[in-house]
């Protein structure tokens, strides 16, 4: 094996350095990191190419359908998944959230069975919070992490055995550019991943859990067979029993929807499962059939979880994954308490139940709450209707999903000037906290996150594009959407606090809602505003 001084050529870390994160970023897990690396970016880049191939063959109007390379995957009974990995074995209420350190402690003395720490769509990627992030991982996973803010001090609970640990790393697509290899910019999932993996592998084990991920944002089923290549690679390198890490797959694109037995398959030794990513899920379906006017969807709120293309994607989901012995996560609710009006909170919360109910129902292993405070609604409805650990033998054999079901775009429902101005105080209320360093925003008691960012900003493109016309008679062109978008920015501006960032936010939000340019993501496009990438210090001298 190279020395560490050799792997160590050519990396440089750009983003500063401060005492507390040193612990993190040794010569040692850089090394591991530039490792990983040189090993899997070439492969990360093609399948990224891939995916811009796949996209210009739906913008000229094919349809995606299951594979035929991979029939005999898909009806071979034989073969399963990993069994449930200690500490994941139920999973019935999961609370997500980022991984500033006030949030992990609170998230793990919530009433849940585990904790998704999110340095993906919760989280704004800055250096601090990336690096922080890491800290406040390696002390949660040591029960090191009380701290004391002001006069309030937190401190994780004695009482009872604290929720396992599921890390989100970065999708393949976003970058880490504070740290370069061999002159290119680190992946955000490889460095996510490898160093949580790095300093609390062998801890988490010793404790009781194990290294476990939720992996983001794939669209084929080659995607996840890099993700257990890098797997493999990683814990041979420290000396780990391979099948030990294990990652649930959010099925959250339209793509992969097709391809959920493959995407099994390729991880089945790591794998813990899917989860339904309901709002990347509707991103996705609008970014991928842009242009395709047969796609065209009514306001955000008419795209429910019964529609069909959404009931259908459910129950693929849960046939799929219990016919394989792994896990079928159900989605998130947003909701946040309204504490100042007990009508509407009730109401509020009432749509929480009956979703919950939805999913217990339908087969789902366990569900996502985003605010302690669902927690107990949801295990409520969950101890009901689930006394077992899990459902995994809930078989749903009564399911017969095709191509036409996952497509069928049949939902009810108009475009109105509300649900307009709706998707641009999300889009712009996002946006402004995420380029002040905040990736996760209460906006109308709901907790937003990039994803439904992304579906509001695709829904005004789309509705752009085709020029539609809305329930007051209005079509809705260039024009238009731009009158709205300055009248929201100026509102919203008007009543946050002097140096609030919405005209900047307005200014990249303007240039996505045309109906003309597209970026891949909202995170990529303003990615740069919140690098701070200085002077390179190299590896091996930190």
């Amino acid at each position: 094996m190279a020395s560490l001084e050799s792997i160590l050529q050519g990396v440089q870390v750009l983003g500063p350095v401060h005492e507390s994160q040193r612990k993190i970023l040794t010569p040692q897990a850089l090394g591991f990191l530039a490792l990983l690396q040189r090993s899997f970016n070439s492969t990360r880049k093609a399948l990224l190419e891939r995916r811009k191939l796949r996209q210009a063959e739906l913008d000229k109007g094919a349809l995606p359908d299951f594979l035929p390379e991979t029939k005999h995957i898909r009806d071979d009974p034989t073969w399963k998944g990993a069994p449930p990995a200690p500490g994941l074995v139920d999973r019935r209420v999961e609370i997500t959230g980022p991984t500033d350190r006030k949030m992990v402690v609170n998230a793990l003395n919530a009433n849940v069975w585990t904790y998704m720490a999110d340095f993906e769509d919760s989280s704004a990627p800055t250096w601090d919070n990336m690096v922080n992030g890491q800290v406040n991982l390696y002390d949660a996973v040591r029960r090191q992490v009380d701290f004391k803010q002001g006069a309030k001090e937190y401190k994780l609970r004695t009482d009872r055995t604290l929720p396992t640990l599921i890390v989100r790393p970065r999708g393949w697509h976003l970058e880490e550019k504070h740290v370069t290899v061999d002159g290119e910019p680190m992946s955000g999932s490889l460095f996510d991943f490898g160093l949580y993996f790095y300093h609390n592998a062998f801890e988490a084990v010793k404790r009781g859990f194990g290294p476990y991920f939720y992996l983001p944002k794939m669209e084929s089923h080659l995607e996840a067979r890099l993700w257990n290549d890098v797997f493999n690679v990683a814990q041979d390198y420290i000396g780990m029993r391979r099948g030990t890490i294990r990652g649930t797959v959010l099925i959250e694109t339209i793509l992969a929807a097709f391809e959920m037995d493959e995407i099994i398959y390729e991880l089945r030794d790591h794998s813990s499962g899917l989860n339904c990513g309901r709002w990347d899920y509707i991103f996705s379906v609008i970014k991928k059939f842009r242009q395709n006017s047969s796609f065209v969807l009514p306001d955000r709120s008419c795209v429910t979880m019964t529609v069909p293309f959404m009931d259908a994607y459910v129950k693929l989901l849960i046939q799929t994954c219990h016919k394989r012995g792994v896990h079928a996560m159900g989605g998130m609710a947003a909701q946040i308490p309204i504490k100042d009006d007990p009508a509407a909170n009730e109401k509020a919360m009432e749509g929480v139940r009956a979703d919950k109910l939805r999913e217990v129902r339908a087969g789902h292993d366990g569900t996502w709450v985003a605010h302690p405070a669902l927690a107990a609604i949801a295990t409520d409805i969950f101890n009901k209707h689930m006394p077992t650990p899990n459902q995994l033998f809930v078989r749903r054999e009564d399911v017969a999903i095709g191509a036409n079901d996952l497509l069928n775009m049949n939902v009810p429902g108009q475009v109105t000037e509300e649900g307009i101005r709706k998707n641009l105080n999300i889009g712009l209320g996002y946006m402004e906290a995420w380029i002040r360093g905040v990736g996760c925003v209460p906006i109308n008691y709901l907790m937003e996150d990039a994803a439904t960012a992304e579906v509001s900003r695709s829904q005004l493109w789309q509705w752009v594009r085709h020029g539609v016309t809305t329930a007051e008679g209005r079509r809705v062109d260039k024009g238009y959407a731009l009158k709205l978008l300055r009248e929201q920015a100026q509102e919203l501006s008007a009543k946050a606090p002097r140096g609030n960032k919405f005209q900047l936010a307005a200014q990249y939000f303007s240039g996505q809602v045309t109906g003309e340019d597209y970026a891949d993501f909202l995170t990529s496009l303003l990615y740069n505003e919140i690098t701070s990438a200085g002077s390179p210090k190299p590896a091996a001298k930190l």
